[in-house]
């Protein structure tokens, strides 16, 4: 299904940029007029809670969102990650928090927010966040993040009566490298015989390396600046620096995507969303591909007038119809 969500100010605003681009360095003006609000951040009424789940390499830090009006009986819940290239992101970017209180909200629902082990920048590159009792010598590298990921959803699983929650009824989604890790531990917690009940995959790196592109995704990324592109050698220094190992030796549990039909076969039902202007939506449409021949119920939405991370921009109307949808699916659980 593809959304009929007209373009609007963020597709201006690219335009803006890409032309700011072509006459040279983008000034801190021109950066500062793409990343300014949209609009005013929502407000939910939630009661908001940190927890640690025990881990494999220590302990991982949660955020729980549940709200303040009493439910009917247990609630629903999503666990989620957040994106930034398996190197960045928190808690508090606006892809976690405006998220998770958006989807809480409108789904009468817990989330829970995992904060993920995340993988020093390649050589020369800055040092990654490190979560306190991680072990100073241990190497971040795949699949450290998704036994994170993991970790997390067997805690919210084992304190479904704590949090009010029922545990056939969790959703497991990401966004972004977040979304990687959301499918990649779908599968091997399906593999397990403990499969969410959905996955809820936005703008993911599904593929090590993008597939190739349509006439109709070609001409949507010519649109792009530079700055802007998943270039194929941005990708692999990317992919290379997770894995920590050369992308020929990647499996199905680093990249889903290269998950053969019987192997995605177990996976549950999958909602896909993509961003018109990314290159990354080359590896969602391909996913959406192999998961109907494997045959998994999958739902492909491109979201139509935004780049990249337009769960990141505050205020923004897409950003809200995503949470609007991510909130239904979790409601038909």
């Amino acid at each position: 299904m593809t959304s009929t969500t007209a373009p609007a100010e963020m597709e201006q605003r690219l335009r803006v940029l890409a032309e700011a681009a072509r006459r040279g360095p983008l000034t801190a003006e021109d950066d500062a007029a793409w990343k300014a609000p949209y609009g005013r951040a929502e407000w939910w009424d939630l009661r908001i809670d940190s927890r640690e789940a025990p881990g494999p390499h220590g302990p991982v830090p949660l955020r729980i969102y549940t709200p303040i009006a009493p439910a009917a009986g247990p609630r629903p819940v999503l666990v989620f990650c957040h994106g930034g290239s398996f190197q960045h992101g928190d808690l508090q970017m606006p892809e976690g928090d405006h998220t998770a209180r958006g989807v809480a909200g409108r789904a009468d629902a817990v989330v829970v927010s995992v904060d993920y082990r995340l993988c020093d920048e390649p050589p020369g590159g800055t040092p990654a966040r490190r979560i306190p009792g991680t072990d100073p010598d241990l190497e971040i590298r795949a699949p450290i993040p998704c036994d994170d990921v993991i970790a997390a959803v067997d805690w919210t699983r084992a304190h479904a009566d704590q949090l009010g929650i029922d545990p056939d009824r969790l959703a497991l989604g990401g966004a972004s490298a977040g979304g990687n890790l959301a499918a990649a531990a779908s599968l091997r917690l399906a593999e397990a015989g403990r499969a969410p009940a959905a996955s809820l995959l936005m703008y993911p790196v599904l593929h090590p390396l993008n597939p190739e592109a349509t006439p109709e995704e070609t001409e949507a990324l010519a649109a792009l600046p530079p700055m802007l592109r998943f270039t194929p050698e941005k990708m692999r220094r990317m992919s290379e620096n997770y894995l920590g190992r050369p992308l020929e030796q990647a499996t199905a549990h680093d990249f889903p995507g290269l998950g053969t039909a019987q192997q995605l076969s177990v996976l549950p039902r999958t909602y896909l969303e993509a961003d018109e202007f990314d290159d990354l939506r080359t590896s969602a449409r391909r996913y959406a591909e192999q998961l109907t021949a494997a045959g998994v119920e999958v739902e492909h939405e491109v979201r139509r007038g935004v780049t990249h991370g337009h769960l990141n921009k505050v205020g923004l109307p897409q950003a809200a119809t995503s949470r609007d949808r991510m909130a239904t699916i979790l409601q038909e659980l």
